[in-house]
């Protein structure tokens, strides 16, 4: 039997334009290492097999990031694309030949080794799976005027993350429909698959510490985070 192949796509291509920083967020410092970092280290850790990187500074990521740390399991870096699924694809082309992909913003440091294990065994069996966390607030969805115009009921509301976690050919396939037909407002990978009905994706818990760097204020939040995991 062929051992399955297992890769990593990091998304490292943002602009980072709600950080108000000429530094792009994921090449901002966090405890002396640039945010990108944390994310990289954690799968190298792991049991995954190679990870792909994508980015548009290939040659900064490739001698500040990967030789400077020594992440040796990055086998591949391709640019990224104007949106967020045109990236994602530049991966997929990438990790082609693999048996199971894990889509990953690298503006997430504080994905965990359980987190990782955690997809493998629900992808395993679903064949799609996102990590995530039911919310802790009321949410309203709001009308074009920004008006309350209904209340979902809390208890089957969640706050999607990363990683994203799928059988490489059923993802392959679905992003090849939303390519041929170029839909709008695509903001993650499950999304994809809804989008062509392909699968139903399944939720596993994931932590409210694995929170996506956007803003000056999630940096701050941040460096309590990693103080917390330092001081363990």
């Amino acid at each position: 039997m062929e051992k399955e192949k297992i890769t990593a796509i990091v998304l490292a291509g943002g602009s980072g334009k709600r950080m108000g920083s000429a530094c792009k967020k994921q090449y901002m410092l966090l405890g002396q290492k640039p945010l990108l970092y944390y994310s990289l280290k954690t799968f190298q850790k792991s049991c995954i097999d190679e990870i792909v990187l994508v980015t548009n500074e290939p040659e900064y990521c490739k001698n500040e990031i990967i030789q400077k740390y020594d992440l040796n399991k990055v086998t591949k870096i391709v640019s990224g694309g104007a949106e967020r699924w045109h990236s994602v694809y530049a991966g997929l082309l990438a990790a082609e030949q693999c048996s199971y992909v894990l889509i990953h913003d690298g503006a997430r440091p504080f994905v965990t080794e359980n987190m990782i294990n955690d997809s493998l065994a629900a992808v395993r069996e679903y064949q799609a799976c996102v990590i995530g966390m039911p919310v802790k607030d009321t949410i309203k969805v709001a009308d074009e005027r920004e008006f309350a115009e209904q209340t979902p009921e809390r208890a089957k509301v969640w706050q999607i993350q990363t990683p994203q976690t799928f059988s490489y050919p059923l993802i392959w396939k679905a992003y090849q429909k939303i390519r041929k037909e170029q839909p709008r407002g695509i903001t993650d990978d499950a999304m994809v698959l809804e989008y062509g009905n392909f699968a139903k994706v399944k939720l596993i818990r994931g932590c409210y510490e694995n929170i996506k760097i956007t803003t000056p204020e999630d940096m701050e939040i941040a460096e309590l985070f990693l103080k917390k995991v330092v001081d363990k």
